[in-house]
């Protein structure tokens, strides 16, 4: 057996998503026993003291700094993994590329199309393996979804609804943090969640040729924050207060290239629905639907039994990599266990030396659909979806 391949590691970006991502790599050892690189945790980069503190003596990266650079030119670090706020991912994943590091960046890419078709270029440029934070494709059951289609057990597919509704800005008096800034976060629920529907979708249904869509900002100022703040954190009334300047729900009509026809539909301010990442899916032989919410969960129509109705199936160590997590027939696994088994895909093909998908060419494709989306919302009418991609 070939031994693992050392791959050193610098994480820019200790919130939510950057200890996420380092609970994984702490955790690949104990669960993938077989796999073809190890990693080691060099650096952490963040400008948060407190969370350079907790890199380096709860997570065990060797050194901590408050700047990226240092990170990002560190002759240790053979990987980059870029998960600081939207606006910065480009100057920090190119920097990556062009110091010859494999980059895995957060979603979005960047804050806008434009930004994410430069980082891809200089990506492509540099010869770099790249992965992009499109967790939700590794769900067991939405791999095994994939496969469903794949093979043919839908037949033709004819109608997709994708979905992404999020309660995180529901609350008016949530802080305006740098999420609903447009010159921070770039575009807001089109960027943010709407993204991984139609990535989900051109990963499950292919190639999406025109669309047309809208969107509004329902939430049109919030209480400024006092400090760091995050998009959870709460205002009171009276507090001095400041526009939001990117859109709180977007929706859209889609055509697929294989002459299906989609609809896609996101907000960050509903109430209700928590954290509803969904697809449905209804092809000649039978139709399909996830959701997030009960992740662990597939419902299934077979049209060659169709008194059976729609079925259950759960997850279980038969589906793609969940008996790494728990063995035997509806186990639960949870949202952590997604980025892990990612990461373990990421790092396969960095260390195999081969593409990684989701990678930067899936975000430019999923931008180019966003890019129409964002032009129909202005023209009112419908737009052809046309590739981004930057010689």
């Amino acid at each position: 057996m070939t031994s693992p391949k050392r791959l050193g590691l610098a994480v820019v970006g200790f919130g939510w998503m950057g200890q996420a991502h380092t609970r994984s790599y702490l955790r690949l050892p104990m669960l993938f026993e077989d796999r073809a690189y190890d990693v080691d945790l060099v650096i952490c980069s963040d400008n948060v003291e407190s969370r350079r503190h907790a890199a380096v003596s709860a997570f065990g990266f060797r050194e901590a700094t408050e700047y990226w650079e240092p990170a990002v030119e560190h002759p240790d670090v053979d990987v980059v993994v870029v998960c600081a706020p939207n606006m910065l991912h480009e100057p920090l994943a190119t920097a990556a590329a062009e110091a010859g590091k494999h980059v895995f960046c957060e979603k979005p890419v960047g804050g806008t199309p434009s930004q994410t078709a430069r980082i891809a270029r200089a990506c492509r440029q540099a010869g770099i393996v790249t992965g992009v934070g499109y967790n939700y494709r590794f769900a067991p059951l939405v791999l095994y979804a994939r496969e469903l289609i794949a093979t043919g057990q839908l037949g033709q597919i004819s109608n997709y609804r994708g979905r992404f509704f999020s309660m995180y800005g529901a609350d008016p008096m949530g802080l305006l943090s740098w999420r609903f800034l447009i010159d921070q976060a770039g575009h807001g629920a089109t960027t943010d969640i709407l993204s991984h529907a139609v990535d989900l979708a051109l990963m499950l249904n292919g190639p999406i040729s025109r669309v047309v869509g809208i969107g509004e900002t329902f939430i049109k100022e919030r209480p400024l924050p006092s400090g760091a703040g995050t998009h959870y954190d709460r205002g009171s009334p009276g507090d001095p207060t400041g526009e939001v300047t990117n859109e709180d729900y977007f929706a859209a009509l889609a055509v697929f290239a294989n002459g299906s026809h989609g609809v896609f539909e996101s907000s960050r301010s509903i109430v209700g629905p928590q954290s509803q990442m969904a697809f449905d899916i209804f092809g000649t032989e039978g139709a399909l639907s996830w959701n997030h919410e009960t992740m662990n969960e597939l419902q299934l129509f077979r049209a060659s039994d169709p008194q059976q109705g729609y079925t259950t199936v759960r997850a279980s160590e038969r589906h793609p990599y969940h008996g790494a997590f728990v063995p035997g027939d509806a186990n639960s696994i949870g949202f952590e266990d997604m980025v892990t088994i990612q990461d373990h895909e990421f790092l396969t093909a960095v260390a195999e030396g081969r593409p990684h998908s989701a990678g930067m060419e899936q975000a430019l494709a999923c931008v180019s659909v966003q890019a129409a989306m964002l032009k129909s919302w202005e023209t009112g009418a419908w737009e052809d979806v046309v590739s981004l991609e930057i010689e």
